[in-house]
């Protein structure tokens, strides 16, 4: 497909701003097909496609944690990190007031208010990842290294 059939979210001019190298990739969009069906739909292994998760502390606080497909976060474990009571999944409209982004096409990228980002550590040990390009059935591949150094995220250990 053309460059310029993609569509321009915050996400992607962000990227564009960042200099670093990423190649966009549609695939069909299914709700709750979540990781497995991106990752089935352009043949690559599941725990190279990141998911964007938005939380909440029992403080009402928001935060960002990006966590392999195939993976799930603790939440126990996650609070533990954060040195807060409880932590749990926002409600869609919250994350979305947050972001800026529909569930499904949430992007670390470009958000609509400063966000704490937590990535899941061992994440940075995989050469090249997929993650959301702000628009569901759309994502970037690009090196870990890279998502790295644009996000500056807080490493945690919290993936079960």
């Amino acid at each position: 497909m053309p460059k310029d059939k993609f569509p321009m979210t915050q996400a992607i001019r962000v990227l564009k701003k960042s200099g670093v190298s990423y190649t966009l990739h549609f695939y069909k969009y299914e709700e709750k097909g979540g990781t497995a069906r991106a990752a089935s739909e352009l043949n690559v292994d599941e725990h190279m496609v990141l998911k964007t998760l938005i939380m909440e502390a029992h403080t009402g606080e928001p935060v960002v944690i990006i966590m392999h497909g195939d993976k799930q976060v603790s939440t126990k474990g996650f609070a533990r990190a954060l040195n807060v009571k409880t932590i749990k999944p926002c409600e869609p409209k919250t994350a979305h007031q947050h972001t800026g982004y529909f569930v499904g096409g949430t992007s670390p990228f470009g958000l609509r208010k400063p966000l704490n980002i937590y990535l899941e550590k061992s994440v940075g040990d995989l050469p090249e990842i997929f993650i959301n390009a702000g628009k569901q059935g759309l994502l970037a591949k690009m090196s870990s290294q890279d998502l790295i150094k644009i996000l500056k995220p807080i490493p945690v250990n919290v993936a079960i």
